[in-house]
């Protein structure tokens, strides 16, 4: 009794899980009864936020918090007795002129009719339920599991996706500062012309490259719009428009770095874990196949009523299927499949999981090297070229090519310092989810 109503209270815990996701059916920006607007969610949206969001409206982990539910409810069968059967028969009755009276009168109940009443109960032995009750509570572990597996992949996503959408976006702040500082060169460049000092070629090709960055920057508003819509979809918005707006920079995401571990096996990883008891189900299956080799007896209780002789009685029996021609072999044997595949499943996660945690280390370990050399020596240093070049080719001491030249370096420097920290970002998230690991008690109740 105290396990089935931890099961009912576990399962109510997760159905009220998955009730506060279905928020996701309604508007993200709702109006309340007073009348005035609420925040949305998405106005303000920093990583933390958008991995709260996600969590609550995903329709991936709506679906895997179901299967956690549909394991709860097999573990509530399992500890459910099967139901006894009831019968009532009646026989020996004549249909002529109440043959079957007796002195007393002919009330049905007093006449020689055979009437019997029994109760059939199925009894299961050889530790049968007990393998059903660690079957489901294995299979209940794995589902469980599963979904915290879920949410690893879903933050891991969200992740990368809002990364995605923040280097977008910084990449069109960069070509629009290289768009508007060749601008200024154009408008001093009219200047120069105007007194002699540059040809109108020279003004023209600084207009060209101006603009050229001006429609790389477009390009890159387009891009930026579709990495916010497909980390709105990610979040369960009904309807995904590019309306988020990202609060966090590329290098706020950098300096999470500080919170990775660099140390974990990634052995008690959620998919590990739920490899793990998936094996431990496959073993409760087939020791249960092999339990059904054992018939299970049905007893049975009964009471007659047979009007005069005998009117009323009672007995006792126990019926059992003969074993003769049926041994369960060939259920038994695919249990056995079953349970090696599970077992060949769960040395696949513990591999991929190492060298999840192998790649995932080495990525972030390049990435971030990469990100601090360009943080501390490349990106000052060019822009130092670029200032320059600007400087010199304004006072006549360097050519047009030359200042063209710095300024496209420095562009194309700046933009491989914003992918150098959203690989950085993304190394970091991809670290996180190949570490994370839970308990057994997590999964247990």
């Amino acid at each position: 009794m105290q396990a089935r109503t931890q099961s009912r209270i576990c399962r109510w815990t997760w159905l009220w899980l998955a009730g506060l996701s279905l928020a996701r059916a309604q508007p993200l920006a709702s109006i309340p009864a007073d009348g005035a607007a609420a925040p949305d969610p998405l106005a303000h949206l920093g990583l933390a936020e958008a991995q709260t969001i996600a969590f609550r409206q995903n329709w991936d982990l709506l679906a895997a918090a179901a299967g956690v539910d549909a394991a709860t409810a097999q573990r509530i069968v399992a500890h459910e007795f099967p139901n006894p059967t009831l019968s009532l028969s009646t026989s020996q009755i004549n249909v002529d002129n109440h043959p079957n009276s007796t002195p007393e009168g002919n009330g049905v109940w007093d006449r020689s009719y055979d009437t019997v009443i029994a109760i059939n109960q199925l009894l299961e032995i050889g530790g049968k339920r007990r393998r059903h009750q660690t079957s489901a509570q294995a299979g209940f572990e794995a589902a469980k599991a599963q979904f915290y597996d879920a949410r690893r992949t879903l933050d891991l996503g969200v992740a990368r996706a809002y990364v995605a959408a923040a280097q977008a976006q910084e990449d069109v702040a960069v070509l629009r500062q290289s768009a508007a500082s060749l601008q200024e060169e154009a408008r001093l460049a009219g200047l120069r012309l105007s007194a002699g000092e540059i040809s109108a070629a020279d003004r023209s090709q600084i207009e060209i490259t101006a603009e050229r960055f001006e429609q790389d920057a477009r390009a890159a508003e387009s891009a930026a719009a579709q990495a916010r819509v497909a980390l709105e979809v990610l979040l369960g918005a009904p309807h995904p428009n590019a309306d988020c707006t990202l609060t966090n920079r590329l290098e706020d995401l950098v300096g999470s770095a500080a919170t990775v571990r660099t140390n974990a096996t990634g052995l008690r990883r959620p998919d590990v874990v739920a490899a793990e008891a998936a094996l431990r189900k496959a073993e409760a299956d087939w020791r249960l196949q092999r339990a059904y080799r054992i018939p299970d007896p049905t007893v049975q209780a009964q009471y007659e009523h047979m009007p005069s002789d005998f009117p009323n009685s009672v007995g006792f029996g126990v019926s059992l299927p003969l074993p003769l021609w049926n041994l369960n072999r060939g259920n038994i044997l695919a249990a056995q499949a079953t349970r090696d595949q599970a077992r060949l499943a769960l040395e696949k996660a513990q591999a991929q999981a190492a060298a999840d945690v192998a790649i995932a280390l080495l990525a972030y370990q390049d990435a971030t090297k990469r990100w601090e050399q360009y943080r501390d020596s490349i990106r000052p240093k060019s822009e130092q070229v670029r200032k320059t070049k600007a400087y010199a080719y304004q006072k006549g001491g360097a050519s047009l090519l030359d200042m063209l030249v710095a300024e496209r370096d420095d562009n194309e420097v700046r933009l491989a310092a914003l992918q150098a920290a959203s690989d950085t970002a993304t190394a970091v998230a991809a670290l996180r989810a190949a570490t994370e690991e839970i308990q057994r008690s997590q999964v247990t109740k």
